[in-house]
């Protein structure tokens, strides 16, 4: 296949809206520490007091993808270890099967790490025979840093259908990628799957 466009990947702008000041994790943490309702609103970040974990010093990225799955119902998770040296590359050669009309959801692991994640959202484009069948963007939502208490973020996408009847039938191509609302890539990545009579 060859390689999406940088248009397709492009995540939708709303005129007008202008992404906040960026503040550190301390000055979030000091940040009008006697209003209820900003207290209410930083521990929905998960600013807390317990100390934060990098996954490696030495990684500047913000947040680190660890894991992908395809979730499908009545069977076993299919969980892609992005850890793993050549997983990524992998993901194109090797096809996920989902069954026609199967319903499923795709979910990811990751680890904000030294500031505050803002706006992280998940874009997907989807061929067909080199023709674009579907364009999906979802809003992950922003993150502080994880911390010992709470190591890991997990995010369980909306539930999607795999289409149905012998025209859906086939191979399909997509591409995919994190990033956040001030543009920072974290994952870009290719990837296939197959819709299929029977689950093979």
């Amino acid at each position: 296949m060859a390689s999406q466009g940088e248009d397709d990947l492009q995540a939708s702008t709303t005129e007008g809206f202008k992404v906040g000041e960026k503040k550190t994790v301390e000055e979030y943490a000091k940040l009008d520490q006697n209003d209820e309702s900003l207290n209410r609103w930083k521990a929905s970040l998960g600013i807390s007091s317990s100390p934060a974990i990098h996954v490696d010093p030495k990684d500047q990225r913000r947040c680190v993808i660890k894991s992908l799955a395809l979730e499908v119902e009545g069977r076993s998770d299919i969980t892609i270890d992005l850890t793993a040296p050549g997983s990524v590359e992998a993901l194109k050669s090797k096809p996920f099967t989902i069954k026609e009309g199967a319903k499923f959801r795709m979910k990811a692991n990751f680890v904000v790490q030294h500031d505050v994640l803002s706006g992280l959202k998940y874009l997907q484009v989807t061929k067909r025979k080199g023709i674009r069948v579907a364009k999906n963007e979802e809003m992950i939502g922003s993150f502080a840093p994880n911390t010992q208490d709470k190591p890991v973020y997990e995010k369980k996408f909306e539930p999607d259908e795999a289409p149905t009847g012998m025209l859906a039938r086939g191979h399909y191509e997509a591409a995919s990628k994190f990033a956040d609302d001030d543009g920072h890539e974290y994952l870009k990545f290719e990837w296939s799957f197959d819709i299929t009579k029977e689950w093979k």
